[in-house]
């Protein structure tokens, strides 16, 4: 039966009829029909195991393949199993904050579907630290890889405080810990990323750390508009400390990218497609500046295999998805797997390793561009 109900929902009628379906609801809602669907098991799970050559290491993780689900998708980690189980390599949830709260008023989403973009003003909105960890306690299935995305709550007098009690609560269940001081929906809180904040920041986040009973990987989310000036005062902070690695970048406030767009001036981060070349740049800018072994998780704009690859080619290690899966659908993270296999077999990579920064100098100079 189960074969059964799997070879219907990965009819490509099926899924172009559900996708269309979604397209058509209030975004919050699709979203949320969404979220119930993988919980009802009604999105097909992976059928063949990976091949061997998207296996891939990072920050001490193996992982199957380096394709990840980001953070903002779920919030509250509701379904990490389940997007494990249809093949995503790691899952990211959160962001989760300390106390429950709603976020910002609605409407709070907005599609750009001709420019395959979103614009959100969530807020992290979210259930708060306790929910996220009964869950995560009860359900969390061996063999899955599942990071912790923490943030501080709106009102917080004190958001390093937050990040701290982030990490003591989830350093005992988490793969990895991703502090995230880089979206633009909360007030005050990029502001984090300045040098002194972050320093500030990063020695109370891994002192923390130190204390837990394992040693839990922890990453820095960064926003794509930072300066280099800017970039270059976060490299002198992280390059002292024992961070584990980076994410590039959240949502961007930029509005060039979407210009005539309708929603393009609705306030929030935008991500998806308009964002690739931009925060590719970035990524690439950030490689030039740390370590090589220094791991980066490369995130905005990725909707192909094409764009897979090239995040790689900038300096990632590993990638991840979300805007995307909103206009292609869950089986979009399918076929962007089985491109980039194609494309490393064209290109005679044996592995992940052997494509990242394979053309940093080219992506940070602003020469290549998709």
């Amino acid at each position: 039966m189960k074969s059964y109900i799997s070879k219907i929902l990965n009819n490509p009628l099926v899924q172009n009829l559900t996708r269309d379906a979604l397209l058509k609801m209030d975004p919050e809602q699709a979203h949320r029909t969404t979220i119930s669907a993988l919980k009802l098991g009604a999105v097909p799970e992976q059928e063949e195991m990976d091949p061997a050559c998207l296996t891939t290491s990072i920050a001490g993780l193996e992982l199957k393949n380096p394709i990840g689900m980001a953070a903002g998708f779920d919030k509250n980690a509701e379904v990490p199993n389940q997007l494990m189980q249809i093949g995503f390599g790691f899952v990211e949830v959160g962001t989760i904050t300390p106390r429950p709260q709603e976020g910002n008023p609605k409407p709070r989403l907005f599609r750009l579907p001709e420019e395959m973009g979103v614009i959100n003003r969530m807020g992290f909105n979210n259930e708060g630290h306790e929910a996220a960890f009964e869950r995560l306690t009860r359900n969390k299935q061996p063999g899955t890889t599942i990071g912790i995305n923490v943030g501080a709550n709106k009102d917080s007098e004190d958001f390093v405080a937050d990040y701290v009690q982030g990490v003591k609560r989830f350093a005992p269940i988490a793969d990895y810990l991703t502090a995230n001081i880089s979206s633009p929906n909360t007030p005050g809180l990029r502001n984090l990323q300045s040098k002194d904040a972050l320093k500030r920041l990063l020695t109370e986040v891994l002192a923390e750390r130190s204390r837990a009973s394992v040693r839990v990987p922890v990453f820095l989310k960064l926003a794509p508009d930072l300066s280099e000036t800017e970039m270059d005062e976060i490299t002198t902070v992280i390059e002292t400390l024992d961070l584990d690695g980076l994410i590039i970048s959240n949502t961007t406030i930029r509005r060039d990218l979407v210009d005539g767009a309708e929603h393009a001036y609705e306030a929030g981060g935008l991500s998806g497609r308009p964002l690739f070349n931009f925060s590719t740049q970035r990524l690439a800018q950030m490689r030039q500046r740390v370590a090589k072994d220094m791991p980066i998780i490369g995130v905005g704009g990725i909707y192909s295999a094409e764009t897979a690859l090239a995040k790689f080619e900038a300096g990632a290690d590993a990638v991840q998805l979300y805007s995307a899966l909103v206009f292609g659908g869950m089986e979009l993270m399918t076929s962007i797997k089985k491109g980039l296999v194609s494309e490393m077999m064209r290109y005679d990579y044996k592995s992940v390793a052997d494509i990242s920064g394979s053309k940093t100098d080219d992506w940070a100079s602003g020469k290549l561009e998709i």
